[in-house]
Parts: C-alpha cells; structure tokens; sequence
C-alpha cells in the first residue's frame, strides 16, 4: 500500500488535534484539584483558632499561608471611605458588600468587607445604611483576598460611592496611605447596629464546570482518534477487501 504524503499530513494533524485536546483537559482537571484544595482549606482555617492582629499580613507571599485565617484586629474606621460594591449576590437576591477601610496605624489601613445588604428595587442609587462607630474598634474577621472584580461597563462605574469594582492602587491614592495586598471579611457584629449580612460563603468553587469541560475535551480526543482510525486505516482495509 502506498503512503502518500497527503496521508502523512492528515495523520500529523490528527495526533496534533489529539495531543492539544488532551492537554486541556488535563488542563481542566487541574484547575478542579485547585479548587477543591481552595476549599479544604477555607474549610480547614476555619476551624483554627483566631491569629494575633500582628499576624496580619504585610504582602502577597504571607498572604497565601493566612487566606481564610480569623484573625482579630485593632484601628478606627476611616470616615467618608465607605463604598458600596454592586452585583455581590446573595440568597439568590442582588446587592451590595459594603467595605470601608480599617486604619490600622499611622500611613496603614486594610479594606474590610462589612457585610452585605440587598439593593433597593425602587431606587437603584439609593446604598444601605451603615454607621460607623467613632473611635477604637476591636473586630474579628476572616482574611481573604480583595474582592472579585466584576464586568464595568462604563467608567463612570468605578467613581463615586457604589463601585463595579476596587482598584488597590488607585483607593490607597484616594484615602493617603497604604492598604494592605488583602481584605477582611468582618465577622464580629458591629458596635453601631447597621442591617448589614454577615454569613459569609464559602468561595464557589465550581468544580463541577472543571470536571465537565475535561470529559468533554476527552470525548472530543476520544472522537478525532476514531476518526482519524476509520479513515485512515480501518475504511481503506476494507475497500481493499472488498475489492479483492
């Protein structure tokens, strides 16, 4: 039987589209093992004991052994700073994470995410109420990371109090001082009574999606091998059979 080069070509791109296939879909069961070590440890640090408000961390690197981590903090909340992040859903419902920054010292603060209230239907622009007390706080929190961004569809999103989304950078510009790589997830109820949610989830892992899309990038190299088998080998073999 006689190869020709066309042949060479189809089969080169056959293992080709195999090979890439397979990758992402180990690609994809990759990403699931993170998540769900993601969620051992949310789950695993949350049954630790708080740490030492000088436990808090100071950079990205420390952040990665204390994400998830209660840890008990001391400062003053930093008046007019309190923004409120739209589309954080909650119960299914639309809202805000409301989310000042604790000053912690002198040219140092951390951004506290304060809770959650639902969005007013009526009244798009109208944001919840959330006093703050005045003087030294004492609170407890989880450390997580800064929140989520979100789709903004304009600029205008990402001025004023209600915000799409947070730019670390440019808030320690806006309050005069250095916010650290992180956020807290404030647990402890708050001095000045405010209808803020406190019961913070899990983070969504979605191992599921991960773990689908990989059977799926299987399946796919799975198919091209058949196909690449039937037209390649197995049809021409039986042509010749049938032609003998």
């Amino acid at each position: 039987m006689t190869v020709r080069p066309a042949d060479w070509l189809v089969w080169l791109a056959a293992l080709a589209a195999m090979a890439a296939t397979a990758r992402l879909g180990l690609w994809q069961l990759d990403r699931a093992a993170q998540k769900q070590a993601i969620e051992r440890a949310w789950s695993e640090r949350a049954q630790l004991a708080p740490l030492p408000a000088a436990e808090l961390p100071h950079d990205a690197g420390d952040l990665v052994a204390k994400v998830h981590r209660r840890i008990v903090v001391e400062g003053r909340w930093l008046e007019g700073q309190t923004l409120y992040l739209d589309n954080r859903t909650q119960h299914g419902l639309a809202g805000f994470v409301v989310v000042t920054p604790l000053v912690l010292g002198p040219g140092d603060a951390v951004l506290v995410q304060r809770g959650w209230a639902p969005r007013d239907a009526a009244d798009r622009t109208r944001v919840p109420a959330a006093p703050l007390a005045d003087g030294p706080i004492r609170l407890e929190a989880r450390i997580a990371t800064w929140p989520s961004p979100r789709l903004a569809l304009s600029s205008a999103a990402e001025q004023g109090p209600i915000r799409q989304n947070l730019d670390p950078a440019q808030l320690s510009r806006d309050i005069g001082m250095a916010l650290r790589p992180l956020s807290l997830l404030q647990l402890s109820a708050a001095q000045v009574p405010d209808a803020l949610e406190r019961e913070w989830a899990a983070p969504p892992q979605d191992v599921w999606k991960h773990q689908g899309y990989a059977a799926q990038w299987f399946a796919l190299t799975a198919l091209i091998c058949g196909l690449a088998l039937w037209y390649g080998w197995i049809s021409p073999r039986r042509r010749r059979g049938q032609g003998s």
